[in-house]
């Protein structure tokens, strides 16, 4: 079964705040302050008509999971970055992840027909460091104390993926992902 995004309507809102709220995912985001209905009113209003970015649930067995976007997109310079999280974390570990990069990454460079794909996770955050690697993104930077959080500076790694790295490996990451190897 494949990862389907659907676009986020009004109805999920509350939903994607409960998971954003919880701790869960809030340790992996750049900011932790709880979110409120109003905050995230005023955040789906904004996403509406903003050409730079796109998000989407997750979707898996008909059961939304998470959140995924892509974000300052580039048309000119056929770049942009993505992000997503599992809001439902009875899921985490049973390959969903692997999932949904290779569904962002089919989309960035097969139907966006882009040429870069970027991304930034926090440096203890090495699982997702070493999946994103697995799929053939490249360290591209290392920001020192880049993410004031709770008082507190955070290290981030800024990875990335050219076209050119998925066309030769996707066959491969695709097979593995639905025999589960990644």
């Amino acid at each position: 079964m494949d990862i389907k995004l659907v676009d986020v309507k009004e109805h999920d809102l509350e939903l994607i705040r409960n998971w954003r709220n919880s701790e869960e995912v809030s340790r992996y985001m750049y900011t932790s302050n709880q979110i409120t209905s109003e905050q995230q009113l005023a955040w789906f209003s904004k996403i509406q008509n903003d050409p730079t970015q796109k998000y989407w649930l997750i979707e898996y067995d008909n059961i939304k999971l998470g959140l995924v976007s892509i974000y300052n997109i580039k048309q000119d310079f056929k770049h942009c970055s993505w992000a997503f999280y599992l809001g439902n974390t009875e899921v985490r570990g049973a390959g969903i992840g692997s999932k949904v990069e290779y569904t962002i990454l089919n989309y960035v460079f097969e139907t966006m027909k882009f040429n870069k794909l970027m991304c930034e996770v926090f440096s203890f955050n090495e699982k997702v460091i070493q999946m994103h690697k697995k799929f053939g993104f490249q360290q591209e930077g290392f920001f020192r104390e880049h993410i004031l959080k709770d008082g507190k500076y955070f290290d981030v790694v800024a990875l990335a993926i050219l076209k050119s790295q998925w066309d030769l490996s996707k066959g491969k990451i695709k097979e593995s992902i639905y025999n589960r190897v990644i």
